[in-house]
């Protein structure tokens, strides 16, 4: 019993090494959901708000996990340097860098969904300017609880405190929903709304594990298996937590759509085709295969999707092709009727985001001005967003490429496919022409020679 006892107080049980293996194995499986996209699929890096912020919630996570471990006395180690102390662990490092940076990492999520679907605009403050000031707080409350010298020795809370840190964690759940109640109208495509509700249930209900387990903790100290329960309690429940909480991405839909859930056998490839917009990046084999000329202006001749994919190929192999995949998208957005404002803004959003902004993966060369217009949009699912980019656009393209198109081998290589591609439909159809030796108008089950035909057929 002694022995227990010493566990107790001093760390070191079994359990608590159980507790710390479970938080160990969730964190790298939490590791594994955020690489395996970028490393097995191949989902191309973004240097937005979509990367960072879940790069952001696992630094949390980690953070979060650590706080428990180095301050609710799992390990035997006396605390003998600043950095071991427990303001540094239980208040500043679980607190503000902990669950308070990793709900905060949610509320953004939710403030940026409610600025695009609901006000139809981009957000009036960048992600790494609202996340610090939503993380204020916290910083206030640590720096607080510090001043005061609100714990004992053991790292726990005074009984005084505990109600305003409850409060405080209740007021950031309630933003969250707030936010997720001002967005429930808007039919997403993505389930965002769904994920908010989860993260809104499960911090909720964590909240709810964590206070009986904490209370336990502080207040009957002297039961000795009470102690190391409670604590195995508190530092399983965080690792499920952090795992959730990541798992439930609402930043970059299509992102999820292609790799993180994987409740589909089809992959989309662009974000067209996850939209569900016809013949989405497609080429149909029916479609006709009018002649091109060069004298033509190259706006009409790019309105032809398989013109289009040539000059796309021509431009890449110059390096230069940003402005025709941009080209290809917006005609994708074209395509989304215009009382459709959900399908208008997300294809309006994932073009700014790739090719708009600053920094972006393939940003476009077009004016500041034209730049700005489309970035302080009042209307995201405007039918005119991008048509003074479009046409800047072409303007670069007709000077540079276009020139040097026509005696490329990409263009004479279109022209043979062409061509090939008129004489199969004209042999096809030739065929279908000639295809009956006798030709009826009368439909099959009316036509009285077709049961015969029927048998004949059947039997060869």
């Amino acid at each position: 019993m002694p022995q227990n006892a010493g566990c107790a107080v001093a760390g070191g049980c079994p359990t608590d090494y159980l507790a710390i293996s479970f938080a160990i194995l969730f964190f790298i499986l939490l590791l594994s959901k955020f690489i395996l996209p970028f490393v097995v699929h191949k989902v191309p890096n973004t240097k937005g708000s979509g990367f960072w912020i879940p790069v952001i919630q696992i630094f949390a996570s980690f953070n979060l996990l650590l706080s428990l471990v180095m301050s609710d006395d799992f390990l035997t180690f006396k605390r003998r340097h600043w950095w071991q102390s427990c303001y540094v662990w239980a208040v500043w490092v679980e607190g503000p860098l902990g669950f308070g940076l990793l709900l905060s990492c949610r509320i953004a999520q939710a403030f940026h969904l409610y600025n695009i679907f609901v006000r139809r605009r981009l957000p009036p403050i960048r992600s790494y300017i609202f996340l610090p000031l939503i993380v204020l707080p916290w910083i206030a409350g640590a720096a607080l609880i510090h001043m005061k010298q609100a714990l004992n020795g053991r790292c726990h809370m005074r009984t005084p405190w505990i109600v305003p840190i409850v409060c405080l964690h209740v007021l950031y759940v309630a933003t969250l929903a707030g936010f997720s109640g001002a967005i429930r109208h808007i039919e997403f495509r993505f389930d965002e709304l769904k994920d908010l509700l989860k993260g809104i249930v499960i911090s909720a209900s964590s909240m709810g594990v964590w206070a009986f387990a904490y209370i336990l903790n502080e207040i009957r100290d002297d039961i000795t298996w009470l102690q190391v329960a409670s604590r195995f309690l508190l530092l399983v429940t965080a690792s499920v937590l952090v795992l959730i909480f990541f798992s439930i991405s609402s930043s970059e839909p299509l992102l999820s759509q292609i790799s993180l859930r994987k409740r589909e056998h089809i992959e989309f490839e662009t974000m067209g085709q996850a939209l569900g917009i016809p013949d989405s990046g497609l080429l149909l084999q029916r479609e006709s295969t009018p002649v091109i000329d060069p004298n033509e202006p190259l706006d009409k001749l790019l309105l032809d999707k398989r013109f289009r994919k040539s000059f796309m190929a021509f431009a890449d192999s110059c390096l230069a092709g940003e402005s025709v995949h941009f080209y290809d998208e917006v005609r994708e957005h074209e395509k989304i009727p215009v009382d459709d404002h959900v399908r208008r803004v997300y294809m309006a959003r994932h073009i700014i985001e790739k090719y708009i902004i600053a920094g972006a993966s393939m940003e476009v060369n077009i004016s500041h001005r034209t730049r700005q217009e489309i970035l302080t949009t009042p209307d995201l699912a405007h039918p005119d967003l991008f048509n003074n980019a479009i046409n800047e656009l072409i303007q670069l393209l007709k000077m540079n490429l276009a020139k040097d198109y026509w005696s490329s081998m990409f263009f004479i290589k279109f022209k043979e496919e062409t061509s090939m591609r008129s004489t199969n439909h004209d042999l096809e159809h030739m065929s279908d022409l000639n295809f009956s030796p006798r030709l009826s108008s009368i439909h099959c089950f009316d036509d009285p020679f077709h049961q015969e035909q029927f048998s004949k057929g059947s039997s060869r």
